[in-house]
């Protein structure tokens, strides 16, 4: 295989980039390409890695599974690249996992995922499900009641999401009234259908695993046939301010997402990341939990190769576990065991700006637990409430 690391102290440290910019799930691709673009900055005006330049090496897989896993080989064979970071869905993040464990290459992984997966070649910074489904269970079962609708895209993520929130709710006494699954390119019109369907049989709660363009559908369609989100709303771990920037903030007002980040956020750090990042890609642009852990990965990658002098992915596998990072939510950590990253989990409401409440937050960090072993609720749910003024959280 070609090496990037020739041993020069001048030659640019190359890192690829598997970020869609078109597509169903571009509108969040295209952030985490912008903020690997930001860090890569600021680590380059710091001098870059010992001397050596970060240069990017982009290619769009244009939300093509298929084109995810040739880009990869072609980064690696072609580019003479070792580090990949990239992927959104899980469909497109297991097409590039046999490539890069095939060449030694390692992925960046900077999407909240399904879980039940472990790769020596993957570092994985999104969100595990004990760190956005398990509470959100917790909390909508709390505060809402026990029956469920859930609705998702027909890909292998929404399926094991809704399997493992199916656990949840049923071991808690709480009931699945439907599940439905919609194609990646479902229309509006199917969207209707099922809101129409789901209003019927009057869930408490719905939980979406839908991605891409069809969350603005689906946050429609309920607008549409009149479910107040305020009564019946939907709960979601993949609904960010990327998507509600598209949709608009009327028809995301009131529901709830569950994530390890927020732009509201009031950390020194995450102040100081979106200002940043505003003035370099401009004023309206919003952050969301993908573009955060997108970000600190790169801080974190750069920290490994500074480490051990070399992008060398078996030399970075022995320091990567165990590095921490200031990052926007707080303090991350690379966990030692298993390749996940521990987080800080937290519960939002879309309010009227577009922009997410905090009604719930995790005291500390938690470690990413991604077969979900333990199904017990966290005890800092019993702080969270629906109403922002009444959610006892530490801010």
């Amino acid at each position: 295989m070609a090496r990037n690391d020739s041993g020069s102290t001048s030659e640019p440290i190359r890192i690829g980039t598997l970020y869609s910019r078109s597509g169903v799930t571009s509108a969040v691709e295209v952030t985490q390409l912008q903020a690997t673009m930001l860090a890569v900055e600021e680590i380059n005006r710091a001098g870059g890695v010992s001397g050596r330049e970060v240069e990017l090496v982009c290619l769009d897989p244009q939300c093509q599974p298929r084109r995810y896993a040739d880009l990869a080989e072609q980064l690696i064979l072609e580019h003479r690249v070792r580090l990949i970071v990239g992927c959104y869905m899980s469909s497109t993040r297991k097409a590039v996992i046999p490539i890069v464990e095939r060449y030694n290459a390692l992925l960046f992984y900077a999407t909240p995922y399904e879980g039940f997966e472990y790769s020596r070649n993957v570092i994985y910074t999104g969100a595990a499900p004990n760190q956005n489904t398990l509470p959100l269970a917790g909390f909508m079962l709390t505060q809402f009641g026990s029956r469920v609708s859930m609705i998702g895209s027909d890909y292998v993520c929404p399926y094991e999401s809704n399997r493992v929130m199916s656990d949840l709710i049923l071991e808690r006494g709480g009931e699945k009234v439907d599940e439905t699954y919609l194609s990646l390119d479902a229309p509006w019109e199917s969207y209707l259908e099922a809101a129409k369907r789901i209003r019927q049989l009057a869930p408490d709660f719905i939980f979406s695993t839908v991605v891409g363009e069809g969350i603005p559908h689906l946050y429609r369609a309920f607008a549409y046939v009149g479910l107040d989100p305020y009564r019946v709303p939907i709960a979601s771990h993949m609904t960010s301010e990327a998507e509600i920037a598209v949709m608009g903030s009327d028809l995301a007002e009131g529901h709830i997402t569950s994530a390890a980040y927020f732009q509201s956020l009031d950390t020194r750090e995450n102040l100081g990341a979106v200002a940043r990042y505003q003035a370099r890609f401009g004023d309206d642009q919003p952050t969301n939990m993908c573009w955060e852990a997108a970000y600190f990965q790169m801080h974190l990658l750069a920290d490994a190769i500074r480490r051990v002098g070399s992008d060398d992915p078996t030399l970075l596998l022995r320091v990567l576990p165990g590095l921490e990072f200031d990052a926007p939510q707080g303090r991350v950590r690379i966990d030692e065991h298993n390749n996940h990253t521990y987080l800080r989990p937290l519960i939002g409401r879309v309010n009227a700006h577009g922009r997410f409440d905090i009604i719930g937050r995790s005291p500390e960090r938690v470690k990413a637990d991604p077969y979900v072993v333990s199904h017990i609720t966290p005890e800092w749910i019993a702080n969270a409430h629906p109403e922002p003024g009444r959610a006892g959280v530490d801010r």
